[in-house]
């Protein structure tokens, strides 16, 4: 409050305010008998517990008015209202005039020496007694052990009584060698962190000198990107004004040669419609070998019905375009389109699928010249609709290799003939749309046979394969191969086959013996 301390309280913090201050900070929390409350110490902004008692029960700071030298001096010790005038050289107090009357007609102090004030040199240097709180007249002279703090003798006698005490010049040396200890512990704490501290300041030094540094190699950096990036940038411009300058040239010499050919035959046309209109039948006849020898070579040039070059001109900002002053750049130009018709469809199983088993195909993606496009990215779409079950369709899956081509993979669920379509751009593919025939999945043979059942039972109809299929209605084929027989799948064996030809239904190397041969062709 910058005006002279009266009755200065300790806080737990360790800092000193005046009664005035205190007043001023509001307690923290909810009143009760059960509260804790609490203040923020105003110097620094720790919130400190307030003693059971409140503000009034914290600890007088002594040595604050001892420091306070003449605003100490100015104010009485025991009414603490009144200017001090004079003090007692015996308890070291001071006094206003009312309270040195008061103290010269009590008997304890009615002996002690009071005199003027001379300066407030000899005040502050002169050590006072401290008096109890609780008896103003009474000096603090002991100390209570079990409550731990200074005590005078009414106390002993009153609040204090049965506990133990003893003389503070006796324990002094007890508690003021663990304040040492503490004192001591406390202040090699305080070397730690101010050690720390220092560290901390080193290493701020040290970031801050290192973000320099590596600002500098930032901007550095990017100042080289930046040159590589517009060098990179007029390379560009230049190879885009070069392949368009291509491109014009080739227009520009396309359209001379097609309006040189078109000025030619009108000229023929007009010469020709003009001879037979207005010519005669012996001007027709004599003329009619040149001007007939002329049409059929006009007729005879070849040219090109379409633009000999396309506006494919496309900048692709992800393509590595290597180096440029030493830097990795990218974006590269790219003035190839890709045509849907040109793009064809490989496979060995494009036209067939299993149920229920995983197959695909490969669409190899090609430019309007028929060469192969190296980069991906091509809106590709492929459909595969069941021809009978129209509600029925595969969801393909359509990975980008990123090479200019894409693989198609598929699982059909049911077995039947399916139309596929797909498509570049929204435009059909070379050889789309085409026909899938899936084929019901394989099921495995359990039997156990040397070249067929029928073949091994010698024709017998009433043969029975190991899987328990029969052959009824006489003998058809045999059914593994080509005519396929309606009892079991597993006859392999056909009427036409030839000496030492392997079985379809048998293991690897079974062979027909001749005179089973001659049996199935009876």
């Amino acid at each position: 409050c910058a005006e002279p301390c009266v009755s200065p309280r300790l806080l737990p913090c360790l800092h000193s305010l005046c009664a005035r201050c205190l007043r001023r900070l509001g307690p923290r929390g909810e009143p009760g008998p059960a509260a804790h409350l609490s203040v923020l110490c105003p110097l620094c902004d720790a919130e400190v517990a307030l003693p059971p008692g409140g503000l009034g029960h914290l600890i007088p700071d002594y040595l604050a008015r001892s420091r306070g030298g003449t605003a100490a001096a100015g104010g009485c010790d025991l009414c603490a209202e009144g200017a001090a005038v004079r003090r007692c050289r015996t308890c070291g107090a001071q006094l206003c005039l009312f309270c040195c009357q008061a103290h010269r007609r009590q008997k304890k102090t009615a002996s002690h020496a009071v005199v003027e004030l001379e300066n407030t040199e000899d005040c502050s240097q002169a050590r006072k007694p401290l008096f109890c709180p609780s008896h103003p007249t009474e000096e603090l002279r002991l100390f209570c052990e079990q409550c731990d703090q200074p005590v005078c003798q009414d106390c002993v006698a009153d609040r204090h009584r049965q506990h133990p005490y003893d003389f503070t010049s006796n324990v002094i040396h007890r508690h003021g060698n663990a304040l040492r200890e503490l004192l001591k512990d406390t202040q090699q704490h305080m070397g730690i962190l101010e050690d720390v501290l220092g560290q901390i300041d080193d290493m701020g030094s040290a970031v801050r000198s290192h973000a320099e540094d590596v600002a500098a190699e930032i901007c550095l950096f990017a100042s080289g990107y930046v040159k590589a990036i517009e060098e990179h940038r007029d390379r560009l411009l230049k190879q885009l004004e070069a392949l368009k300058v291509q491109k014009e040239n080739l227009l520009h010499l396309q359209k001379a040669q097609l309006q040189q050919l078109l000025l030619d035959m009108r000229t023929g046309v007009e010469f020709t419609e003009h001879l037979l209109m207005s010519g005669s039948d012996l001007e027709i006849l004599i003329t009619k070998g040149v001007v007939a020898s002329r049409l059929a070579k006009l007729n005879s040039v070849a040219y090109d019905t379409h633009p000999s070059v396309d506006d494919g001109i496309r900048f692709s900002p992800q393509e590595r375009a290597g180096q440029c002053c030493g830097y990795e750049v990218f974006g590269a130009i790219l003035n190839k389109v890709v045509d849907p018709a040109r793009c064809t469809l490989h496979g060995e199983d494009l036209q067939s699928a299993r149920q229920n088993q995983l197959t695909g195909f490969s669409l190899l993606c090609n430019d309007t010249t028929g060469e192969r496009m190296r980069q991906g990215g091509e809106a590709v779409r492929v459909t595969i609709t069941h021809k009978d079950k129209k509600d029925c369709a595969v969801e393909p899956t359509v990975c980008d290799n990123g090479d200019g081509t894409y693989h198609i993979s598929y699982s059909p669920e049911e077995p039947g003939l399916y139309g596929v379509c797909v498509y570049v751009k929204g435009q059909h593919v070379q050889g789309s749309p085409f026909t899938l025939m899936v084929k019901n999945k394989f099921r495995e043979h359990r039997g156990v046979f040397h070249c067929c059942t029928f073949c091994s039972s010698g024709g017998q109809k009433a043969a029975r394969c190991a899987c328990g299929g029969t052959m009824p209605g006489g003998y058809q084929g045999c059914g593994h191969g080509h005519k396929g027989h309606p009892g079991c799948p597993h006859w392999s064996c056909c009427g036409q086959v030839k000496e030492s030809s392997e079985c379809l239904g048998g293991p690897p190397g079974s062979t027909w013996q001749r005179s089973l041969l001659r049996t199935v062709v009876l």
